[in-house]
């Protein structure tokens, strides 16, 4: 029985985020990334309260970064959702990579986020 790649990738973040929850329990907030082959998004979200804390991705209106789709616009998101949250007063994260490989825009954005203050 075959199975599609959208059921592996589900798994790999099942698996991902069952192994961050073991670590970081349920005090700290998650920043959770997806990336699609033209945009990046990433959010800060209380799992506890089933709120998003901070949010940015380079489909908002006022995105005036590099050209979305680089690992540039993935540093300069993950710049703007630490400043987003440390603004709502979140310093401590855990970061799920959400089944991606980290590497590429995907270690770009979680630089960018340290960079700017979130700690993980």
């Amino acid at each position: 029985m075959a199975v599609s790649s959208r059921e592996l990738n589900l798994r790999r973040q099942r698996r991902n985020r069952y192994k961050l929850k073991q670590v970081a329990g349920e005090t700290k907030l998650r920043l959770s990334v997806f990336r699609s082959n033209q945009h990046i998004y990433a959010q800060v979200v209380d799992d506890a309260k089933r709120h998003t804390v901070a949010s940015a991705s380079t489909v908002e209106k006022d995105f005036k970064g590099p050209k979305a789709g680089t690992k540039d616009a993935a540093g300069f998101i993950g710049k703007l959702v630490a400043e987003r949250a440390v603004k709502a007063g979140v310093k401590d994260v855990y970061f799920d990579r959400g089944g991606y490989l980290y590497h590429g825009r995907v270690k770009a954005l979680a630089d960018g986020a340290r960079e700017n203050g979130l700690v993980f």
